[in-house]
Formats: C-alpha cells, structure tokens, sequence
C-alpha cells in the first residue's frame, strides 16, 4: 500500500486517497476510502457514470489501481473500523439510498463489503439493476460457505478484464429502476 501510495503521489496532483460519503448497513453514512484513480477534482464531472477504460480523468496509475481493483485497499480501515466487512453488497452512494424500492433496500440489511457477489459476478461489466439484484440475492441466500464461495472467486474476478471496466460510459439514472415484468 505504502509503494501504491507513494506512486500516486509522484505521478499526479492531489492527495493519495479519495474519500466520500456512503451508505452503510442500515442506510448509516459512513466515510469510504480509496486511493485517488482520477486526476484531482473530477469527481465532480463523473458522478453517476459509470467509468470506462478510456475515461480520460483516469490517471495512468489509476488505470491500472481499478484494473486490479487495488484502489479498494485502503477500505481495509473501513472493515477495521467496523463500518465494513470483507464480503457483502458494494456500499452506495447515499443519495441512490432514497431511490432503492422496498426490495432494493435489503441490501442494507448487511454491512458493505469489499468484494461481494456481483463483483465475482460480473463487476464493473454490470449494469446497476444487475448488480442490485446479485446483492439481494446474496443478502437472502447468506451462509458463511456462500461467503467462502465469494472469497475463493474474488482473485480470478480481478483477473478477468472484461469485469474491470463498464463497457461503455453511461449514467445512474436506471441504477433502480425496477423491472415490473419481475413481479
């Protein structure tokens, strides 16, 4: 972390970690951290997108911190803190909070986690819907062997490219709508 940190430092602007407002288990904000991919302040110009591979705000460093999803390692303080866990539903951003449905909201029955199952399960390649309804699936069906399961499959997830990434730049406005087809 320490040569991740230092490398960042080196090559762009701004401060090594980017920290931000989400929510929790319960819908309880909490501070997240992570290193700094993007060049400082654009933030604002991204929010609510997803992020692709050319995003032209990633610095090259960054680029390769999201790639292998190393930019999530300073979220280990947030498990030691207790804020997170090492498995569960990605936390959001606490504005997408009062937009979940009834359904939705029982992601926020667990605390985050820093990996989970949709990141086993597609990652960064999955449009919100899809990644909402892996976390409710995983927060109904949990057992400390569907954990395990998780854990195991974290490592070849990073590993495959095509989860590193969103396919194409696209917002949050659909992150929950829901399917009424689905019942």
């Amino acid at each position: 972390m320490l040569i991740i940190a230092l490398t960042i430092k080196l090559t762009s602007k701004g401060p090594v970690f980017f920290i931000q407002e989400r929510a929790g288990k319960g819908g309880k904000a909490f501070r997240i951290y992570k290193f700094r991919t993007m060049y400082k302040g654009a933030e604002s110009r991204t929010l609510g997108r997803y992020i692709s591979r050319e995003e032209a705000l990633l610095t090259p460093i960054g680029r390769n911190l999201r790639r292998y999803a190393l930019d999530e390692l300073p979220q280990l303080l947030n498990v030691l803190k207790g804020e997170m866990s090492m498995v569960g539903p990605r936390p959001t951003l606490s504005y997408q909070v009062g937009n979940y449905d009834l359904h939705q909201r029982i992601r926020l029955d667990v605390k985050p986690g820093i990996t989970g199952w949709a990141q086993v399960n597609g990652r960064n390649k999955l449009a919100w819907p899809d990644r909402i309804k892996l976390d409710t699936w995983y927060v109904e069906n949990w057992s400390i062997g569907l954990d395990l399961r998780i854990i195991l499959s974290t490592i070849p997830a990073l590993f495959r490219r095509e989860y590193a990434f969103a396919q194409e730049s696209a917002d949050d406005d659909d992150i929950v709508r829901h399917d009424e087809n689905e019942g």
